[in-house]
């Protein structure tokens, strides 16, 4: 896929810039040589090989450090929301703001 001049100046069109013609030609270069990158690693077959979880884990284990996932501070909802206008069934109520 390759971009033309019309291409950048609907883009830029849309993105409400002002490109002058040489920053809209360098502008073509660098996304087409986006575009050509891209291309290249479609290229690549990497049928059958996994996905990694994390870029380093391709040269070394990696685990990660995560924390238990228990509750460290006592329920303080009710005593949260006594200054609250209106609360109904643990949820602050609110105005509604968008028709």
């Amino acid at each position: 896929m390759a971009l033309t001049p019309d291409d950048i100046r609907r883009i830029a069109h849309l993105a409400r810039l002002e490109l002058q013609p040489h920053e809209s030609e360098h502008m073509l270069t660098r996304i087409n040589g986006f575009f050509a990158i891209v291309e290249a690693m479609r290229a690549v077959d990497t049928t059958g090989i996994e996905p990694l979880a994390h870029p380093v884990a391709a040269f070394q284990d990696v685990s990660l450090r995560l924390r238990e996932d228990v509750a460290s501070e006592a329920d303080q909802r009710e005593a949260n929301q006594r200054s609250a206008p209106a609360v109904e069934r643990g949820l602050f109520l609110v105005p509604k703001v968008i028709e």
